[in-house]
This record gives structure tokens, C-alpha cells and sequence, in this order.
């Protein structure tokens, strides 16, 4: 989900912008600090739209910046626990396979892609289904399911995804699903006769 949020932080703005308006200074310094970045708690910060306020303006000992206290609006990527999402498959393992959907990767368990045993193939990387018939491969559309983040941890940062729920899934096996519902719908029965009619004497 995307939003504007309201930020407040102390910022420095390097020495070759200083010539800059006061403004356009304080923003190419809040967008070298946050933009493309993981800001915990919310989410990855796409783009500093604002500059609302600014104050101070201090100069520290040995630093040739200016550090100003400023609040700014920012357009902000967030993943909301049991959101919907939509992404491409940008890698698969033996334990699961990493879907790219905005800005930011999440993975998805084998445990949680169908209910099915699937067999890897390291040669071609791709996840197959026994039963199913359904795989996986690099580069197919899923919808999925956000069942956990973890936006604060430093070590890693962590969306997990499900795609065992009804309507989740690679989109192909959702549209062949459809069209078999379809198609069982319009089947006439095999069986089906005309009914015998009695004729009197």
C-alpha cells in the first residue's frame, strides 16, 4: 500500500548543494538519506515530495555540511499484515522463491505455496507440484497473501507470504481454474436421456 506520510528528522545537507535554495538544499539531502531506503516500522520510502518546515542551520566542528532539523512529506511503500499483493518471481530455492511486488521482496515458504509435495529442480529452478501439476518458475505472476513483516529488524528484513489461501497463487493456475469452473458448468450430462413417453392402446 502506498501513502504520504509526514516525517520529521534532522538532516545535513552537503557542502556542493549549499549554494542551493534553502529548500531544494534540505530536499536532495532527505532524498540522498531516504529515498530507496527501508525506514522501520512503515516501510521503503519512495520519493521526498515535501518540504514543510526547516529550522536551525548549524554548522559542526570538522564538517563543511549544514545540519538542519526539518519536516517533509514522503511517499512511502507500506506492507500491510494480510494485504493482497501482486508480484513477479524474482528467485527460487529448495525452501521457497522470492516475489518482487513494489519496491520491496518478500518470500513466500514452500510449506505455503500449494497444497501439494513439490519437487525442486536445481537444473532449471523450477517448483512443481506431484499431484497438482502445478510449478513455478522465475518470471511468473502470483498473487499473494502478507502473513508476516519484519521491518526492524538490522540483521534482515523479512515480508512472508502465503499462497495457499483461495484465489491466491500463480495467475496462470488461477485463470486455468476459472476456465475448467467454466467449462464443468456448461458440460451437458453424459448421461442425460429423453424421458420415455407411454403411448396408450
Amino acid at each position: 500500500m502506498f501513502e504520504i506520510m509526514t516525517l520529521e528528522d534532522s538532516i545535513r545537507v552537503s557542502p556542493e548543494h549549499i549554494g542551493m535554495n534553502k529548500s531544494e538544499s534540505i530536499m536532495k539531502g532527505l532524498a540522498a538519506k531516504y529515498e530507496n531506503k527501508i525506514v522501520m516500522e512503515f516501510g521503503v520510502v519512495l520519493a521526498v515530495t515535501e518540504v514543510l518546515e526547516s529550522t536551525g542551520g548549524a554548522i559542526e566542528v570538522e564538517d563543511a555540511g549544514i545540519h538542519y532539523n526539518a519536516k517533509f512529506k514522503a511517499m512511502v511503500f507500506v506492507p500491510k499484515l494480510h494485504e493482497v499483493v501482486e508480484g513477479n518471481v524474482v528467485d527460487i530455492t529448495e525452501f521457497g522463491v522470492f516475489i518482487r511486488f513494489g519496491p520491496i521482496d518478500g518470500m513466500c515458504h514452500i510449506s505455503q505455496i500449494v497444497n501439494d509435495y513439490i519437487n525442486y529442480d536445481r537444473k532449471t529452478g523450477i517448483l512443481a507440484g506431484k499431484d497438482s501439476n502445478k510449478n513455478l518458475k522465475p518470471g511468473d505472476i502470483v498473487r499473494a497473501r502478507i502473513i508476516g513483516v519484519s521491518l526492524d529488524k538490522k540483521e534482515i528484513n523479512k515480508i512472508n507470504l502465503t499462497m495457499r489461501q483461495p484465489g491466491l497463487g500463480a495467475i496462470e493456475w488461477l485463470e486455468a481454474e476459472k476456465k475448467a469452473k467454466l467449462k464443468a458448468k456448461n458440460k451437458p450430462e453424459k448421461d442425460a436421456k429423453e424421458p420415455v413417453k407411454k403411448t396408450k392402446k
